[in-house]
């Protein structure tokens, strides 16, 4: 199924398909997707720019759990873009306490952009911040934005985030505006530097599987594509007719 163009429709339209496709790809995830020993879960964030996150959280040592699963994946992914930073930004990393979770540990974050994410200049500059925040505390992300650039975003999410490490060129072609970008934070005691894996979209595509790392080397495809047909699926009848027209059923 081809992606919609969401950017034409009230951003509540959007929260509702926003909040079917978290669950979907969660559902997905645990359904022998992610190897023995790791979940997700969607977690709430009240009273913040970032609804839902996502968390990927490993239980036992090395997620080590109950047998069966899905395989990790070694090989790079296929994308457009491969960023590797030649620079750190985890000074602060001594500071900052690991993100944890009281059923494991948090090793990957998928972020689902919301409208609301770039709605306001505080917002957006929240939301790089969590973000940076993931990777130096870390947290493996995979980012998914389905809406184009906004004056806060003028190249697009990836660019914005990235920026925080290094300023390289990375321009969003006219016809493919939307972005998914997969990040492997980097390790101060490996000596590891962050590694950012993009692909650029565009409306009418059809979504591509993305890696959700697990640690530096293993990942798992995200079926994205397969749990947007799921969500769209869910939601009513009238709500899709006016995502593809524009407009309710009788007007």
């Amino acid at each position: 199924m081809p992606i919609h163009d969401w950017s034409h429709v009230d951003a509540s339209v959007y929260h509702h398909f926003h909040q079917q496709w978290t669950i979907a790809i969660s559902n997905a995830l645990n359904s022998g997707v992610l190897p023995a020993g790791y979940s997700a879960l969607v977690e709430q964030h009240s009273g913040g720019p970032v609804p839902d996150v996502l968390a990927v959280q490993r239980h036992g040592k090395n997620g080590q759990g109950q047998p069966g699963g899905g395989a990790v994946v070694t090989t790079p992914p296929k994308v457009r873009h491969v960023f590797q930073s030649k620079q750190d930004v985890l000074a602060a990393r001594g500071n900052r306490v690991v993100i944890r979770h009281r059923l494991g540990e948090v090793v990957c974050v998928i972020e689902v952009i919301s409208p609301g994410n770039k709605g306001s200049k505080m917002a957006f500059r929240s939301f790089v911040g969590k973000m940076i925040e993931f990777l130096q505390n870390g947290v493996n992300l995979l980012v998914i934005d389905l809406f184009p650039p906004t004056p806060r975003d003028p190249h697009g999410i990836h660019r914005a985030i990235w920026d925080e490490y290094e300023e390289q060129p990375f321009e969003l072609p006219a016809e493919k505006p939307l972005t998914l970008a997969a990040y492997v934070a980097s390790d101060l005691i490996l000596g590891t530097f962050a590694t950012a894996y993009v692909e650029q979209l565009g409306v009418g595509d059809v979504l591509p599987d993305m890696p959700a790392y697990l640690d530096r080397t293993g990942h798992v495809p995200v079926p994205l594509e397969a749990s947007y047909q799921v969500a769209w699926s869910n939601c009513p009848a009238d709500m899709r007719e006016l995502v593809e027209t524009g407009k309710l059923p009788g007007e």
